[in-house]
């Protein structure tokens, strides 16, 4: 994601959290006072956010020194440490939840898409991303995917073109869209990718007269449906499944032959991976 800033993001972060002051470190923990903790998993899953973690502890106190032991991507399980950070006790306590709610949220995104993703490994279809992302928060997020093993659709609005139903409908119809969509990118002087939504074998065929799109979204399909389409696309554009598909169903739309298959709850109905920043005596 080229247009995001991550040092911005963070200095908002930590400005939100700790305001005019960590009050409760402060008041508590000697100002000289030093220390060392350790990042402790307390779940089986995949680690992800170690180097943004990293740099939140250098942002609240450059001093600090950051051990690392494991690597985003990395398989873990209960007991597991991650890294070890040391220096002045009250910065260690300031940047903990900060560290925490990003790798903990990372992790367990890199975690869902690594089951999925080890799921339909035996189909040549890969597990893609979508736009249900936190608002500012897509960068961790569309990261964390690529980390369990899934890929990457568009990052926005900006870098792909992508025909849902509403375009259609307010278009007048997929010929309508697409037809619109050439004279856009022509006046405008833009290379972007065109992916349509089908909602029917109709649909498709009609995209596929046009030549304009490199793949196809089958939205809502039934599997039958799914490989129906699938057959008589035939390769001449990549496949895209979505809607409705979830962990009990996922193999059987994989194993249509489908290219990709589009999961919005990769991002948005995550159960995050437990951590623990806990200091060492």
């Amino acid at each position: 994601m080229e247009n995001f800033d991550l040092d911005q993001f963070l200095k908002y972060a930590i400005a939100e959290d700790v305001g005019d002051g960590d009050h409760t470190s402060l008041s508590t923990i000697p100002a000289g006072a030093t220390g060392k903790a350790r990042l402790l998993v307390k779940d089986n899953g995949i680690i992800a956010g170690i180097d943004i973690a990293q740099r939140v502890f250098e942002l609240i106190d450059a001093d600090l020194k950051f051990e690392q032991i494991l690597h985003d991507g990395a398989k873990v399980q209960h007991g597991d440490v991650a890294f070890f950070v040391s220096g002045k006790s009250q910065s260690i306590v300031t940047a903990e939840r900060l560290a925490l709610n990003i790798m903990q949220r990372m992790s367990g995104i890199a975690t869902q898409t690594a089951k999925i993703t080890s799921m339909i490994s035996h189909t040549k279809c890969k597990l893609l991303d979508t736009r249900k992302t936190t608002p500012g928060f897509r960068y961790f997020e569309k990261r964390a995917v690529v980390l369990g093993g899934g890929v990457n659709h568009r990052i926005g609005l900006y870098d792909m073109i992508l025909v849902k139903d509403n375009h259609i409908d307010y278009a007048g119809g997929v010929n309508d869209a697409l037809s619109k969509i050439k004279e856009y990118l022509e006046t405008n002087h833009k290379n972007l990718q065109v992916e349509v939504e089908a909602r029917s074998l109709e649909d498709v065929k009609l995209i596929l007269e046009n030549g304009l799109a490199f793949r196809i979204l089958l939205d809502n399909f039934t599997v039958e449906q799914m490989r129906e389409a699938v057959e008589y696309i035939n390769g001449r554009v990549q496949t895209e499944a979505s809607g409705g598909i979830h962990e009990g169903n996922v193999v059987a739309y994989a194993e249509t032959g489908v290219d990709y298959i589009s999961m919005g709850a990769l991002t948005h109905q995550i159960k995050s991976l437990d951590l623990s920043l806990k200091a060492m005596k």
